[in-house]
């Protein structure tokens, strides 16, 4: 039995325009991924800096940074925001706290002219050069150094977001309030991650 040559036209018909539509599709697909890688890489900007002469990235906190010595906060500073930031804002937390991640210091509606943060910044409510703090998990506003239970190391981040608007928080303000504002307004972000056992 031959083959009726006007059905496989249209099968093939068909097949080209699913073919079409599939790639179609893939490219707008694409193009959606691209955008999200994009915007994740800008969130990770190669200029967008954070330093501190404190310690270095991946080593141990000096104690005079924790509990176990001043637990004063370490000097900070950045450059590098990506254009449109309106204000910075930092988290630094504990990921391997027994009790699951500790929030260390909330700094937030730093002025984008601010571009360092002293040693020893005061435990107030409103930063003299602009800012506010929130509380930490020590339920204290400001910061409060890395202090683990005995044993094996744990990492601290510190992590530094540039915003296209100020978050407009109260002063104290925990951090699950301060994740919430800072949502859908997040232009880049720097990293320090170091760690320290006792």
């Amino acid at each position: 039995m031959k083959p009726d040559r006007s059905n496989s036209l249209a099968l093939l018909v068909i097949a080209l325009a699913f073919a079409f539509a599939a790639s179609v599709a893939g490219d707008v697909a694409a193009l959606d991924f691209g955008q999200v890688s994009a915007h994740k890489k800008g969130r990770r900007a190669m200029g967008f800096v954070l330093q501190t002469k404190a310690f270095a990235s991946g080593a141990e906190i000096p104690a005079k940074y924790t509990c176990s010595g001043e637990n004063v906060s370490p000097a900070l500073s950045w450059n590098g925001a990506p254009q449109g930031t309106k204000s910075f804002a930092l988290i630094v937390d504990d990921p391997d706290a027994p009790s699951g991640t500790f929030t260390h210091w909330l700094v937030y509606d730093l002025p984008v002219t601010t571009l360092q943060l002293p040693e020893n910044v005061s435990p107030a409510d409103d930063l003299s050069g602009g800012g506010r703090q929130g509380r930490n998990d020590f339920r204290r506003v400001g910061y409060g150094g890395p202090c683990p239970p005995p044993g094996k190391a744990h990492r601290y981040f510190f992590r530094l977001y540039a915003l296209n608007s100020q978050l407009n928080l109260p002063a104290g303000a925990p951090r699950r309030e301060v994740e919430n504002a800072l949502r859908g307004h997040i232009l880049a972000q720097a990293e320090i991650m170091a760690k320290f056992a006792r």
